[in-house]
Formats: structure tokens, C-alpha cells, sequence
């Protein structure tokens, strides 16, 4: 058993659903205090009114991670709810699908700021907290796509996720000095909203080439990244976690009609 992070504060963008609602949810019924950030204010209070029906101590602020004053007033709201800032689990992305030869420049763009500029913006924001607190925990929200695998249409996603990849060895070396840590869980294909809109065919698709023979939940990756915010987890930095039953090891959908 991980030691209790009952009472803590934690910040989750992209919170109001999918991954972001799942890793706010673990996070929630472990005690912790949650902030979901998210742009769309209702969905955000949707997502706050569930998890306190059920007990949890939830509270949601409208942010666009992109933009650097909308960030810093996300973590002061925060820090003036919860008396700080303890966890940044920085999760919200976009992943547009469009192919490169079709694909508009500013569309390229936009996914850069919501999935790679966010994650600087954010961990820059909660380091006066961190360093005031004189410990800290960063969690990202990667995924195989880019780091490891490539998919069509998804050029500007993988990029931004393999550059999350890349700013977390720096970051954590530089975070260091605040006793805090900064890891990235990388999703393989978790069953969310966003993946429905990509239609049944997708779905079955991906769950056949899987190992395991179905999509993740999204409590998958918030268990994990709880795990990265526990104290267990206090000599871990730098690091990355791929969480999707074994979708990245087989050589080819062939090797899988062998098990």
C-alpha cells in the first residue's frame, strides 16, 4: 500500500474528462484535494459535482493551458483553495487527426502549444510552490505515440509527446533543487471519448492488436500516476512508464495468433 496523499493538493489539466477525469478520480478518492482544470467550464463542473457527490474534496477553475497569465491564475486558485500546490499532474492534449500533406501549419501549431508548451508553462507555474513547500511531484501525461510508435494523421501529436519526453530530462535535473521529482506516464490505447469518436472499427482494431485483448481504462494511468506522486516514488525522476498492455512489444499482428 502506497502512503496516503489524504489532504494534498493537486492540480489536473484536461481533468474534466477521459484520462485527465480518471487520473482526477484516483487521485480524489485517495483523499487528496483536486483541482480539474479544464477550458470548458461545464464539463469541468460536471466532473466536480460527480466527485464530490461521492465524498471527494473537488474543485474546478477553467484554464487554457497554452496561455502563460491563464496558467499562473490556475495554480494561484489552487494554492488559495488548498493552502498549495503539491502534485501537477499536466495531462490535457489535443490530437486532431490530419494527415501532414493536408494538415494547416496553425493547426500544427495549436498542438504544440495545448500538448508540449502546456507542460513547460505548468511546471514553471509550481515552482515557486514547490520551492516554498521545499518538495514537489510532476506527473505528464505522454503516450507511445511519438516516443515509441507512429500513427497517420497524428505527426504534430507525436511530436509534441515525444518533446514532452525530451523537456523531462532537463526539467528534471533543474527541478531537483525543489526536492521535487517529474515523470511521464506514456497511454497506450485507453478507452475514452475522444477514442469512441474515432468509430467501432478503430476500436476493435487496436484492441485486437493488443496483448492483453482490450483497451485500458482511464484509471489505469491514474494509477500510475499516482504512483509517481507517492513518497514511494521519491528517488524516481526522469523516468517514463508505458502503461498499455504490451500493445508496443509483439513485431507484428502475426506474432499475436501465437498466443
Amino acid at each position: 500500500m502506497l502512503t496516503s496523499i489524504k489532504g494534498k493538493s493537486v492540480i489536473v489539466t484536461g481533468g474534466s474528462k477521459g484520462i485527465g477525469r480518471g487520473i482526477a478520480s484516483v487521485f480524489a478518492k485517495q483523499g487528496a484535494n483536486v483541482m480539474i482544470a479544464a477550458r470548458g467550464a461545464e464539463a469541468a463542473e460536471a466532473a466536480c459535482d460527480a466527485m464530490n457527490a461521492e465524498g471527494c474534496s473537488t474543485k474546478w477553475t477553467s484554464c487554457d493551458v497554452s496561455d502563460w497569465g491563464s496558467v499562473q491564475a490556475m495554480v494561484q486558485a489552487t494554492a488559495d483553495a488548498f493552502g498549495g500546490v503539491d502534485i501537477m499532474c499536466a495531462n490535457a492534449g489535443a490530437f486532431p487527426q490530419t494527415k501532414i500533406a493536408e494538415m494547416d501549419p496553425e493547426e500544427w501549431d495549436q498542438v504544440m502549444a495545448t500538448n508540449l508548451r502546456s507542460a513547460f508553462l505548468c511546471v514553471k507555474a509550481c515552482i515557486p510552490h514547490f520551492e516554498k513547500s521545499g518538495k514537489g511531484r510532476v506527473v505528464l501525461t505522454s503516450s507511445i505515440t511519438g516516443p515509441v510508435t507512429g500513427f497517420p494523421g497524428w505527426s504534430h501529436y507525436g511530436a509534441s509527446k515525444a518533446g514532452q519526453l525530451g523537456f523531462l530530462k532537463t526539467a528534471a535535473m533543474e527541478l531537483s533543487r525543489y526536492n521535487t521529482t517529474i515523470n511521464a506516464v506514456m497511454p497506450g490505447n485507453i478507452y475514452t471519448e475522444g477514442l469512441q469518436d474515432l468509430g467501432q472499427e478503430y476500436l476493435e482494431t487496436m484492441a485486437a492488436s493488443i496483448p492483453l485483448k482490450r483497451l485500458g481504462a482511464v484509471e489505469d494511468i491514474g494509477n500510475a500516476a499516482l504512483f509517481f506522486a507517492s513518497d514511494e516514488a521519491a528517488y524516481i525522476t526522469g523516468q517514463q512508464i508505458v502503461v498499455d498492455g504490451g500493445q508496443i512489444i509483439p513485431e507484428s499482428l502475426e506474432a499475436l495468433e501465437e498466443i
